[in-house]
């Protein structure tokens, strides 16, 4: 039985590692959305993460400093666009488009002279028993730390806003920032801290594809994925447990478009490198025509400025 399914291993554990990146992109912008801040930095802070990580293992010669270091980056990024749009009140729209453009431009300067190096991989974790079992050995417990981080995080998440009191508050902001700060709720503070935790998961993705996805740096290696990201949000209309069906759809189909060709399949190339882009505004277009769904999900007051009384 392991023979017969020995081809479908691989392709379902280069699924997973697709979908890992989105997965932690997406939950970190999600909880930044439910506190109704809209960052379309995604792309950006995962660039600059990818780098600073990479960067920062091929210095100290350590996974662990990597990955911390990517996460930092994207916290940091996130933090001045926070400063910017909650206390400076620049329009969110183009203060994230700015971040993308300054990240990319600011990865690929500081990337220069890490092009062509290499590392290996993020090790995998041995799990005892669990790593020999047969299928579901190599699947499921023969992952690198970082892949069980993401659905630790995802339910972690969807618990802190669904059963704690701070995330009730933090969805109420989203939701109503007035009526929050009139109950004393501080919403600049919260709306920070939830921007910057969103900022350290695109980072911690942007890492996770420099070390572990493809462990080198190239110039723009995230290939748009920081958009996918914003879309899985909607896509899974801010709950977080539907972001784990989005991510590894998508996965799916990022990996679709490398094998295609290998099973001997006459489509274009060009078809294939656009199939993950235009499968997200496909579903766009798909969720958007439920617009009762939408409104009932999305925070009221995503995107909009939040003015202080007196």
């Amino acid at each position: 039985m392991t023979g017969d399914l020995g081809w479908a291993i691989p392709l379902i554990v280069s699924i997973i590692s697709a979908a890992t990146p989105l997965l932690l992109a997406a939950t970190g912008e999600l909880v930044a959305e439910k506190s109704g801040v809209l960052n379309l930095g995604v792309e950006g802070l995962m660039l600059v993460g990818a780098i600073i990580g990479f960067a920062a293992t091929v210095g100290s010669g350590s996974d662990l400093v990597g990955v911390a270091a990517g996460a930092l980056a994207g916290t940091v990024l996130a933090s001045l666009f926070a400063l910017f749009t909650l206390f400076l009140l620049a329009n969110q729209v183009a203060t994230g488009l700015a971040l993308t453009i300054f990240g990319t431009g600011l990865s690929a300067l500081v990337g220069k002279a890490f092009v062509g190096i290499g590392l290996r991989p993020l090790p995998k974790l041995e799990l005892p028993v669990l790593t020999d079992l047969p299928i579901l050995g190599p699947v499921l417990f023969h992952q690198d730390a970082l892949v069980y981080a993401s659905l630790a995080l995802v339910a972690a998440v969807s618990w802190f806003l669904y059963r704690t009191h701070a995330g009730l508050v933090l969805r109420s902001i989203g939701d109503s920032h007035e009526a929050a700060h009139a109950i004393g709720y501080p919403v600049r503070a919260v709306r920070f801290a939830a921007t910057a935790f969103g900022g350290c998961m695109s980072g911690l993705a942007g890492a996770y594809m420099s070390l572990a996805y493809s462990p080198s740096w190239s110039e723009g290696m995230t290939g748009g994925r920081g958009w996918i990201a914003l879309a899985l949000v909607v896509f899974a209309t801010w709950r977080p447990a539907r972001l784990l069906l989005g991510a590894y759809l998508f996965g799916g189909i990022t990996i679709l478009q490398l094998h295609v060709q290998a099973w001997g399949l006459q489509v274009p190339s060009q078809f294939l490198t656009m199939l993950p882009y235009l499968a997200t505004v496909l579903v766009l277009v798909l969720i958007s025509r439920d617009s009762v769904r939408i409104r009932l999900n999305a925070p009221a007051c995503l995107g909009r400025p939040f003015h202080a009384a007196g």
